[in-house]
């Protein structure tokens, strides 16, 4: 699916033990080495929640990263991905840890 400029991109949320358990830094690092742009942070809720973008493939294996793997002291209960959309262009150049 992805040909010349064409991305997708995707909401993410991330439920069970996910802070404080350096989930975010972990999921930055991952990102970066799917070349993924977006951010994530820590909600007031205590989930973790995201956006990303990038090739389907790439995209892809992050989902399956934030389902079943995630930091290693975390435990992920449930994973909910939304909003995904086929883009044109990426909107950020790198992916971010948002206080």
């Amino acid at each position: 699916m992805a040909t010349g400029g064409s991305y997708i991109s995707c909401d993410f949320e991330i439920f069970g033990t996910v802070q404080g358990v350096f989930f975010r830094k972990y999921t930055q690092q991952q990102a970066t080495k799917l070349n993924l742009v977006g951010w994530v942070k820590n909600a007031a809720s205590g989930t973790v929640q995201g956006h990303m973008e990038g090739r389907k493939e790439n995209v892809d294996q992050m989902k399956a990263w934030l389902r079943t793997t995630g930091s290693p002291k975390s435990k992920i209960t449930k994973a909910d991905f939304s909003n995904e959309k086929t883009i044109s262009e990426l909107s950020a150049k790198s992916f971010n840890v948002n206080k």
